[in-house]
Parts: structure tokens; sequence; C-alpha cells
């Protein structure tokens, strides 16, 4: 029997180390295997499992931002949308953002491409090192973590673009043109958002442009994920409960449901809207808001029969940076919550244990 049929038929219950392979190369090299049960290092525990109600489904209405109107006359009432969404929700939904729906076509069908070509294609950038500017990976870490999630996922490192586009992948022959020109698109939508989002806490005026020029030299990574059908959806993840690090994250998604929110001690779904960006709080934006703006916990659901694909654009401060609550946001009666932190801090908290719900902002917490 060959390998790949020992794992289509039976449980497997090897370790994950670096020589084993199957796990490695990732869930959609399982599925190309046509297995046809979920091997145990992908089952989650019961009390962490999804309930997979197709019919009736617990649906969340995100706040709707319209962008257009951040430069208009409704500016006022938009920012006190804005900062509701951030308090009370930790997402919103962004509409007319300016990005033509040609561009964020192009970059979910050249993803789709990606995920498409030959294994020995896609293998060429696996690398465990969190900081590689590109890296091809499965679940958070495939050699850590104690559960794996039914995920793949491609990682470009973004800014500064000219350094890091030569080592994005040459194939597709069209996905550095692409995806160049989403990630530029999505920056300014970040820039603007986040003047909007400062303006909401009342950080206003000269006092900005330190912060608006920190963000411009800012981070920025994209994560492309790609979620095969799977065989027990029932069993497993495709991510598990998480925040995100960053101030903000904004998601392009395909039409197939898959994530959820945790709000008010339920996990409701999020139903995909054409041509919108879903945009969430990032463990930074709770840290410089001082608690007031909150990263919320998510994560995303598989099915059985539908392939899914999601684009996750990932910003903040410069990597060298030390984010910390905003002075004017301290007082006697809102004291200063979260200890000043950093990028390394967060790559040695997650290179140590496995990152899941906001574990890391939880250990950032003073009191």
């Amino acid at each position: 029997m060959s390998p790949a049929m020992a794992i289509t038929n039976e449980r497997s219950d090897d370790d994950v180390s670096p020589q084993n392979h199957q796990y490695l190369n990732g869930v959609k090299q399982l599925y190309e295997n046509g297995l046809r049960r979920v091997p145990n290092k992908y089952i989650f525990p019961a009390s962490d499992r999804p309930n997979h109600n197709t019919q009736h489904p617990n649906l969340i209405q995100l706040p709707i931002i319209d962008f257009s109107q951040l430069k208009g006359p409704n500016r006022p009432r938009l920012l006190h949308s804005l900062s509701h969404a951030c308090e009370h929700y930790g997402f919103f939904q962004v509409v007319n953002h300016g990005i033509g729906e040609d561009v964020m076509r192009k970059m979910m069908d050249v993803c789709r491409r990606f995920f498409d070509l030959p294994f020995e294609e896609r293998g060429k950038y696996i690398t465990t090192d969190m900081e590689a500017p590109v890296r091809y990976g499965t679940s958070f870490s495939a050699t850590k973590d104690r559960v794996l999630c039914w995920r793949d996922f491609l990682k470009l490192m973004c800014h500064p673009l000219p350094d890091f586009l030569p080592h994005w992948p040459s194939s597709p022959a069209d996905l550095r043109k692409l995806a160049a020109t989403y990630a530029q698109e999505t920056k300014y939508l970040f820039l603007t958002l986040m003047e909007g989002i400062l303006e909401s806490l009342g950080i206003v005026g000269e006092e900005t442009e330190e912060l608006k020029q920190l963000m411009e030299d800012g981070s920025h990574m994209m994560m492309a994920n790609y979620y095969p059908p799977c065989p027990e959806p029932e069993l497993t993840l495709g991510i598990p409960p998480h925040s995100d690090y960053g101030f903000l994250t904004l998601l392009l998604q395909d039409q197939v449901e898959g994530l959820q929110i945790q709000h008010q001690a339920q996990w409701l779904t999020v139903q995909p809207l054409p041509n919108t960006f879903v945009v969430n709080v990032g463990d930074h934006l709770e840290i410089f808001s001082n608690g007031k703006y909150k990263s919320v916990v998510h994560r995303v659901l598989v099915n059985g029969v539908k392939h899914r694909i999601s684009v996750a654009s990932l910003h903040s401060l410069p990597f060298s940076s030390t984010v910390r609550a905003w002075p004017k946001l301290i007082s006697e009666t809102n004291p200063k919550k979260y200890k000043d932190t950093g990028f390394g801090d967060f790559l040695d908290y997650v290179s140590t244990r496995e990152h899941k719900r906001k574990d890391f902002l939880d250990s950032r917490k003073l009191y």
C-alpha cells in the first residue's frame, strides 16, 4: 500500500516532526492524495469543535462603514459609527472603498492559481522561519502546534515593496504584478481608515503627523489562505480561535462562508458580501487605544464540499517600533492597561507556545 493510500483510509497517530512530510507539506497535499478521514493530528478537542448548523447558521450583520463618506459632510457621523464598531464589535465591513472590483477579482484569481500549482512549485517556499519574506506553510506552526488546522497559506512581506517583490513567487507569471497592485491599494485603504480611527479617538492635528509617518513606513504582510474541502469538517477548524497582532487586518474573501467571530459569548458567522472588505481591530490597536477599541477572537470553519480562499492584509507599525498606549488616553480613571510591546515580544511568545485566543495580549496586561 502506498503512503498516500495509508492516510486515505486510516487515522494516523504520527507526531509532526521535520521528517513527517505528509503533514508539513500541507492539507492541500493531503486532499490531493484523496484522504477520506481527518488524521488525528487535525482533530480538535470536543470542546473546541465547531457546531455545523447548516440549516440555521447564526449570522452576524457587521457594522457597515461607507468609506466614500470619510471625505464628505457626513464624516462626523461616520467617525461615530467607526468608533462604535471598533469598541463594541472589533469588526466592520467597508463598502465604497475605492479599490476596483477588477483589482480584487484578479488578486483572488492569481492566489487560486498559485494554490493550483503542482506541489513541487508551491513547496519551494516551505519554511518554518516566521521572519522569511515569503513563506508557504500550514497551520500556524506545523512543527509546534499540538493540533494542526485545515489551512495552507502563502505569506508575502510587502513593505518596502521594492525590497520584497523580487522574492515573491515567479509563478504564476503575473502574481508579482497583480499582488503588488493589490498591496499598494490596501495600504492606502489602511492609512485612510487609520486616519479616521485616530480622529475618532480624539487624536488630531500635529500630534498625528509622526504617527501617520510611522504607519506609512509600517509593517505590511499579506496572507493568502486556502481551505480545501474537508472529509469531516465537524472535527477540525480552518484556523482556531485567535486575535490578530497588528493594528488592522483587511480581509478579502470569496463567497464561501467560513469566518466566525465571538460576539456576546456566541460564535457568529460573517456572511460574505461582494466587493467589500472585512476589517478587524488587532491587539496593537487595543494596546494603543488603552483598551477602548477591542481586538476580537475569531476563527475559520471548513466544509466538506467547497474550496475557500481569502487574502488577509495585516498592518501595523514598523517591526522595530514599540507599541504603547497613547498618553492622552491614559488617566486616573483609565490607567495604563498594557505593557509596551514590540514585534519581537510577539515572535518570542509564539515561538515557544501555540498562538490562540487573546493569550498574547493577555500576557501584556498590567492588571
